[in-house]
């Protein structure tokens, strides 16, 4: 097997899966972009086999510490283990992500079950030259009726890959399918229109899919603003536990046409504004407005390092004015998908914020990773949600 041999201070030799392209200390066998190698370290002692790209700046991701090939036995087993490990924590096996990456041991390889529709991602190379292969898992774990490929996702540019997107195994998708989420005995779950092939991520925002009921027991009675609402779940969900107003922002007419065909379905009145979050708040501003429960879930404000300064402004920016509109014993959910941004870094930046607005909120709750989006300690990237939940201090 063709491979390379890491440098002595190389991340791989000390927990992490990557390696990086200025960590490696010499390539042997001559490996194609896309093969399976051998890791090694100067010793000569096997580290683990991995995919090889050359063309990127992550040149090789471990995936086994054993010598293993990316055969259909192997993504069955992987699969599988991924789909045992959600089954034993009491996640909801028919609407979950079924495979996170690295955290499931498939680098680059993302799975999200609908129901009897799956949708994959292939983010990596080898991974992406292999995709039939994990369908075919795909269709032999779980009979799956149809798997969508939504390899959309600009970081797929990293690996020299092209953006694509369609019916990978099963009929053509004539219309977005239906989940139901927030049943309990004492509600009915709602009903929500997703749509695979086109919607963020890969239809639906499975990662908050807990956090709708647990922010909407916050909303009887109060007056709810929903930012960044996309197909309006937060929104929705606080509209069905009571609000007495609700109101969901976003700048996308698309998911705001969703959220309305959501709301009508599930016979819940939102009042949706197709606006800059941004310009919405510095208008409810001036005009005084208040409420008592505030969503913030925004997209990623960066993908880079590089960008961190300027997210972090955003995110300042965007706090300080959801804290001068909460009523005197508001509610603010916030939350970031941003990996770049610390917890510690989003905890100061919300420190800052209330010191800016002149307010005191006290810490009702953290929001954390959901248990179908495992976290690797020697991986960080593994993590990228956070979220706190505030409850203003009056009198302060």
């Amino acid at each position: 097997m063709a491979g390379i041999v890491v440098k002595p201070r190389a991340r791989i030799l000390h927990g992490h899966d990557w390696v990086f392209s200025s960590e490696v200390l010499k390539v042997f066998g001559h490996p194609a972009d896309g093969d399976v190698i051998s890791l090694n370290d100067g010793k000569d002692h096997l580290v683990g086999s991995a995919i090889y790209n050359s063309k990127s700046q992550i040149v090789a991701r471990r995936f086994s510490r054993r010598k293993q090939d990316l055969d259909l036995d192997f993504f069955n087993r992987r699969i599988g283990q991924a789909a045992e490990y959600r089954a034993r924590r009491d996640v909801d096996s028919k609407l979950c992500r079924v495979v996170w990456s690295e955290s499931d041991g498939l680098p680059g390889v993302i799975i999200d079950r609908y129901g009897d529709d799956f949708v994959l991602q292939t983010l990596t190379l080898a991974m992406d030259m292999r995709k039939e292969l994990i369908a075919h898992a795909v269709v032999d774990l779980f009979g799956a009726r149809n798997i969508i490929e939504r390899n959309d996702a600009p970081i797929r540019r990293a690996e020299g890959l092209e953006l694509r997107s369609g019916v990978l195994e099963g009929p053509a998708l004539s219309a977005p399918v239906l989940i139901e989420i927030n049943g309990t005995p004492q509600r009915t779950s709602l009903k929500l229109e997703v749509d695979l092939l086109h919607g963020q991520k890969t239809g639906f925002y499975l990662d908050q899919r807990k956090n709708y009921e647990i922010v909407a027991q916050h909303a009887q009675g109060r007056r709810v603003l929903d930012c960044f609402t996309n197909q309006g779940v937060f929104a929705l969900a606080c509209a069905q536990a009571g609000a007495n107003d609700v109101t969901g922002v976003e700048a996308n007419s698309e998911s705001l046409a969703t959220a309305q065909k959501n709301a009508e379905r599930n016979h819940l009145r939102v009042k949706w504004r197709e606006q800059d979050v941004f310009q919405f708040l510095r208008g409810a501003e001036k005009a005084e407005a208040q409420y008592d429960l505030i969503v913030l879930d925004p997209p990623s404000f960066t993908k880079t390092k590089g960008g961190l300064r300027d997210a972090m402004r955003g995110y300042r920016e965007l706090h300080v004015r959801a804290f001068k509109l909460l009523s005197r014993d508001g509610v603010l959910a916030t939350f970031s998908c941003s990996h770049h941004v610390s917890e510690n870094a989003f905890a100061q930046m919300i420190a800052d914020a209330l010191v800016d607005a002149r307010r005191s909120a006290r810490r009702l709750r953290r929001f954390e990773q959901a248990p179908d989006h495992p976290v690797l300690p020697t991986l960080p990237e593994t993590e990228y949600f956070k979220g706190v939940l505030l409850e203003m201090m009056p009198g302060r």
